[in-house]
């Protein structure tokens, strides 16, 4: 099913592509969008993870740098039967994280440091269990995917103001085309980041609550995040609006029109679809399951970093890869 999805989701995109190349160009600048297309979907689906972690300055850790977030992660992947993820943390006060790469076996996940200073344990491996839920589905496709197209589109929109005009080109819609080429088709991409969004968070809860065995440190992680991510702005996912669906919760801070078009579902109904499946779990909001200290969680330390939450000799504390 997921596999339909997938492939629903690239014709789609691929299809609005070449209708802004026969809007700009006629039949030629049809087939050249085509190309380009075809084309930028084969290199995304072998880059966009590596563009991704770079235009948000994710830096790789491992189980010395970051021994207590490495090792949640570890557990984690263990219980969901999944390879081991690269781990990546970004340097940023907002709360949030993501996952990509093209399949399991070249997955990656990342957590802001805002993210990590500011949950519990048990909220940590509850979000890095939701983002190893889209690596499980094979969502990381689709949102890379959909990320380097809806930016493509974007660009050929505003590229379409500058030569959609001209009266020597092969537009047969003359300037209503170049104007639904600046207006529509990105509007359009969003929309289907929106209704793709929407149904992969919504299963990704729910694989990551079952893979961290309790749907409430979920429920409290997310209510934690979509406040303090509001409050706090950040400035790479402002500047790649296209890669707010992949985080957790819209990193967008309301200063762009693009988060009137939320690619996320509504909080508030998350966190009352997880509080539903923890009562038909049978455990609250908080404690353990049984299962979940082999997901690598202490709970005899004070924080998800161990050692690294204590004072250093300066006197400060030290940052949350160890």
């Amino acid at each position: 099913m997921n596999m339909i999805k997938t492939a629903m989701l690239i014709a789609f995109m691929t299809a609005l592509f070449m209708g802004l190349g026969f809007m700009i160009g006629g039949r030629a600048g049809m087939m050249i969008a085509f190309v380009f297309a075809a084309g930028m979907n084969l290199f995304s689906y072998w880059n966009s993870d590596k563009m991704v972690l770079k235009m948000h300055h994710a830096q790789e850790v491992d189980a010395r740098s970051a021994p207590e977030y490495y090792r949640i992660v570890e557990g984690l992947a263990g219980r969901a039967g999944l390879p081991m993820p690269k781990v990546y943390v970004i340097n940023n006060a907002q709360p949030n994280a993501f996952a990509t790469g093209r399949n399991p076996e070249n997955a990656a996940v990342a957590a802001t440091t805002g993210l990590l200073e500011r949950l519990t344990p048990e909220e940590v491996a509850a979000v890095m269990a939701h983002e190893l839920a889209h690596v499980q589905n094979r969502d990381t496709l689709i949102m890379t995917i959909t990320a380097t197209l809806a930016g493509a589109i974007s660009m050929l929109g505003n590229f379409a103001f500058f030569f959609g005009g001209n009266r020597d080109n092969n537009n047969p819609l003359g300037f209503i085309g170049v104007i639904a080429a600046i207006i529509v088709a990105p509007l359009a991409a969003m929309i289907v980041q929106m209704a793709i969004s929407r149904t992969r968070e919504y299963a990704a809860d729910r694989r990551g609550a079952e893979i961290c065995g309790n749907p409430g440190w979920l429920a409290s992680a997310l209510g934690k995040i979509a406040s303090a991510a509001g409050r706090t702005v950040n400035q790479d996912a402002e500047r790649n609006p296209a890669t707010a669906h992949m985080f957790i919760i819209n990193p967008l801070s309301g200063q762009r029109m693009d988060n009137l078009f939320s690619t996320h579902p509504d909080t508030a109904n998350r966190i009352a679809a997880l509080k539903q499946m923890a009562l038909e779990m049978g455990v609250g909001d908080g404690g353990f399951v049984a299962a979940a200290p082999q997901a690598g969680i202490d709970r005899t330390r004070s924080g998800p970093w161990g050692r690294g939450d204590r004072p250093s000799a300066g006197g400060r504390k030290r940052g949350p890869w160890g």
